[in-house]
């Protein structure tokens, strides 16, 4: 074999019906071996691994999950682009499609459109155990004969028969068949012609279908597109009544097909009781938010240890560096900011990685398909979708994997605006705010006997961010316009064990997805935060340090020693770049009730909430364990606003500071996570901007009636 043919890589692109075991076949051929791209124009992402055989090198591309290829999502936009060789994707020379062999009209409608791309096809008949125990028997030579293509049958979660698939690439065992229907009995050929002859395309079909997706995908360029609309404005032609024709064409031929090659050997077994509980308009909720409880509750006890042993081994680090080395600015760059940047990304992993397997246990299992369809109906009148209420939950643990968990969702507009809203569910981070708060102004007083005001108050605030939800999802259905259809079309597969090899594979992947890709924005931010909170006017600054060094000579008690350098500390961030931001900003957080020192923590913190304690703690000198609430309630209770002479923390700017932290977008790490999602900085952009206006208008409003 010559040394071209060992380095030539081919390209082979597995696609199929959502819920047919695709993954667990491109996971059997890749492992560990995939990266995740982007497609341009859409969110969608491009998931590829690497495969060899026998010397040989192939690509393997995980195509979305599509029932068709009619234009009804970014999904089938995708599928669309790959296959149709419209020289915006490179084309795949080889293309396996994987069918459930116990829905098979539903599978074949796909495949003979591919059919009638004229790609390299191969047909994997997948899921055969389930086929067998519904009693239905499949005769593969009979599909041969009329579709002309290999076809093989597998059993991919129990492993068996996909060593055959390896093969089949191996030998690159793919036919092109000849076309199954004839598109210009639906369209003119007048209009295939000119499309050809445009896009320099060679098949009627592939003509048919940029005729089709032409005008809706945005990376065909725009003069394309308005070529197109005039084409199909000038010719009369009715896309619809052209998409209804195909599909009776298509599904007769495909019915005599399966009555030919399908059979049914007895009765197929009821359906599962198990549905009569989870699909229940009473009980299948209950047993929702069962789940759900057990799922959560399980992450943050899970996720502690690892998290918690994280925060140690990169606090450890930081000060091994910081006495290890020379005391300079690298050092203290290194142990002060690119350390627990670092941190701030890995100590999230544990809670990725747990969340996303839960979901993809869910999801294998076949739960998740009933979950969408029962919440469907609640959902969409605010413009969210079934899917989104996983997002949403999730973001109450931590807004980074629920944002993640809004790519399930296939329809632009509802992922957009779940992705947008996300945020505004109460994170654990918000927490340690809003304990530290309600501690100060809300008493800890029990009403009608059983009910804690501080607990009434805190299941407010996040009864609040809910309802921040709803009303933006609301108001964000009516200013997001997309020509996409919103419909929920979901199968209920049989209940199934789960893969767990499948499951340990996502959670890598995602906890990857999340290091490598937000991971660097994150780092970037906290080294910023660092530089700005630690350096100043020089001028200033050395003063500061001369004057605290000078009030240290003569004092030998530890405590008094501690206070010093308490209050330089607090001096020196007082008259940093940050402490200079904060300063700059009074006059506009003023109306809340702020002072500077309050503006400093608001930046702050936009590393993350939980940082607006630690840095209250050192702007007005508290010595002793940040996590000490008590400690912090009672400083923070002393302290004096020098614009009102009055408490700091009072009522008015303590409620205030809550309903801000319940609406803001103070977490950079979702602000990474978000960017990676929407492959760009616009939609963050306009996500910080709203939730910043509508955190301060509440702000205000909350400040002023308890004034």
């Amino acid at each position: 074999m010559s040394e071209a043919t060992i380095s030539k890589t081919h390209k082979v692109a597995i696609i199929g019906n959502p819920n047919v075991g695709k993954s667990t076949i491109f996971n059997y051929l890749t492992g560990l071996n995939q990266k995740i791209g982007n497609y341009p124009g859409v969110t969608v992402d491009k998931k590829t691994g690497g495969l060899q055989i026998n010397g040989e090198n192939f690509e393997i591309l995980d195509l979305p999950g599509t029932y068709s290829l009619f234009p009804n999502s970014e999904d089938e936009i995708i599928a669309h682009r790959v296959l149709s060789n419209t020289h915006l994707e490179t084309r795949p020379e080889y293309v396996l499609m994987v069918i459930d062999s116990t829905q098979l009209s539903r599978g074949l409608f796909l495949a003979t459109q591919l059919i009638d791309l004229g790609v390299n096809l191969a047909i994997i008949l997948n899921m055969t155990d389930v086929a067998e125990k519904k009693s239905l028997e499949i005769r593969p030579f009979e599909l041969f004969k009329n579709l002309g293509v290999p076809i093989l049958q597998t059993d991919a979660r129990n492993q068996k028969g996909l060593d055959q698939i390896k093969n089949l690439i191996s030998e690159r065992n793919f036919s092109q068949a000849s076309k199954f229907i004839d598109i210009l009995e639906v369209i003119p050929a007048e209009i295939i012609r000119q499309v050809k002859e445009k896009f320099r395309l060679d098949n009627d079909y592939q003509a048919y279908q940029m005729i089709r997706f032409g005008t809706k995908d945005k990376a065909v360029q725009e003069s394309d597109r308005q070529w197109l609309k005039e084409l199909i404005s000038n010719e009369k032609f009715n896309l619809e009544e052209a998409q209804l024709e195909e599909t009776k064409i298509r599904y007769k031929k495909i019915t005599d097909l399966v009555n030919r090659s399908l059979f049914k050997k007895s009765e197929p077994k009821p359906k599962s009781s198990l549905d009569k509980v989870f699909l229940h308009p009473v009980f299948g909720y209950v047993v929702f938010i069962a789940i759900l409880l057990l799922i959560f509750q399980t992450i943050f006890s899970w996720a502690s240890y690892p998290m918690d042993l994280i925060d140690g081994v990169f606090a450890d680090l930081g000060a091994w560096i910081q006495g290890a080395l020379p005391d300079g600015p690298l050092t203290r760059l290194l142990a002060e900011g690119v350390i627990p940047g670092i941190g701030g990304v890995v100590i999230f992993i544990p809670q990725i990685a747990l969340l996303f397997g839960f979901l993809a246990i869910l999801e294998d299992t076949g739960y998740m398909s009933r979950v969408v369809f029962l919440l469907d109906r609640w959902m969409r009148p605010f413009g969210l979708h079934g899917k989104s209420i996983v997002p949403l939950v999730s973001g109450v643990a931590c807004a980074i994997p629920g944002v993640m968990a809004a790519r399930n969702i296939s329809n632009w507009k509802e992922k957009m605006i779940t992705i947008l809203v996300t945020p505004l569910m109460s994170c654990s981070a918000r927490l340690p705010v809003y304990i530290i708060l309600i501690g100060l102004t809300v008493p800890d007083e029990v009403i009608l006997g059983f009910v804690n005001l501080q607990a009434l108050a805190l299941l407010g605030l996040y009864l609040l961010g809910i309802i921040g939800v709803l009303l933006t999802a609301f108001v964000l259905k009516t200013v997001l316009k997309t020509e996409e259809k919103s419909f929920l079309m979901t199968e209920l597969p049989s209940y199934k064990i789960p893969r767990w090899g499948d499951v340990g594979i996502t959670m890598f992947e995602k906890a990857k997805t999340f290091v490598f890709e937000a991971g660097k924005v994150i780092l970037a931010i906290s080294i910023v935060l660092w530089v700005l909170a630690s350096y100043g006017p020089p001028a200033a600054m050395d003063q500061i340090r001369q004057e605290g060094e000078a009030r240290l000579e003569n004092v030998s008690d530890e405590e008094q020693i501690a206070a010093i350098e308490a209050e330089t500390n607090s001096l020196l961030l007082e008259n940093s770049f940050i402490g200079i931001m904060g300063r700059a900003i009074e006059p506009v957080i003023k109306p809340l009730g702020y002072d500077w020192k309050i503006g400093i923590a608001l930046i702050t913190s936009f590393a993350a909430r939980e940082v607006f304690i630690s840095t209250m703690a050192t702007i007005y000198s508290i010595g002793g364990d940040v996590e000490d609430d008590l400690t912090i309630r009672q400083k923070l209770d002393q302290q004096i606003n020098a614009n009102t002479g009055e408490r700091t923390f009072n009522k008015a700017t303590s409620f205030s500071l809550m309903v801000f932290y319940v609406f803001a977008m103070q977490c950079m790490s979702t602000l990474a996570v978000v960017k990676r999602e929407t492959k760009g900085w616009k939609w963050p952009i306009i996500q910080t901007v709203y939730m910043s206006a509508l955190a301060y208008l509440a702000a205000l409003i909350t400040y002023q009636l308890f004034s």
